[in-house]
């Protein structure tokens, strides 16, 4: 009688909630598949058979963790003010990368030797790449910013990205209050950098 095949939607669920559990508990090092079947209590070679290897786990995890900031930052409230939309768009960001700093890592910082995103892997973050350049439009539109949104959506990206990761390696000061004040003077100078008639 032929073996029944493990590979259902539910064991996907169930091991893809499983890997992030043991990334956020257990970090970089501490995630293995024999870790992610043990947690998702399911056989390790049920979990090869769904993920492929722990480098198809590492994938699934980056494509989760792009879904969720999507999902995040395109559930901002709406505000006149584009020039306020994009200060809330990068403290909704820098919120998402400090509560989620090993999910972070995944996805910038390419930790896994064994995963290196392809040009189809490049396109989990359309979505937040998305929401950057509509709200950068929206200041082009209001007459706030002079020039190409898709130029400054990237370097505004760029740059809370690198505060919050350096936020995430203490680099921004010991303090919370430090942090706060040197993040906010990284977004204000950037925007007054790109504000109509600076």
């Amino acid at each position: 009688m032929p073996r029944v095949k493990q590979r259902t939607e539910a064991l996907h669920e169930r091991g893809l909630a499983s890997a992030m559990a043991v990334l956020a508990e257990e970090g970089v090092a501490g995630l293995t598949t024999r870790t992610v079947a043990h947690r998702a209590r399911a056989s390790l070679p049920a979990i090869y058979e769904v993920f492929g290897d722990k480098a198809g786990i590492v994938r699934e995890i980056f494509f989760e963790g792009f879904r969720l900031l999507g999902e995040e930052l395109a559930a901002l409230p709406p505000t006149a003010d584009a020039l306020e939309a994009l200060r809330h768009l990068a403290e909704a960001f820098r919120l998402f990368l400090l509560e989620h700093p090993m999910l972070a890592d995944v996805m910038f910082s390419r930790p896994f030797a064994d995963f290196d995103p392809t040009q189809n892997e490049g396109k989990a973050g359309a979505k937040v790449r998305k929401i950057f350049v509509q709200h950068v439009r929206n200041a082009v539109d209001a007459g706030d910013f002079d020039g190409d949104p898709t130029d400054i959506a990237l370097v505004f990206f760029t740059l809370v990205e690198g505060l919050a990761a350096a936020e995430n390696a203490q680099r921004l000061g010991g303090s919370k209050q430090s942090a706060n004040r040197r993040f906010q003077l990284g977004v204000d100078t950037l925007i007054d950098g790109f504000t109509r008639g600076n």
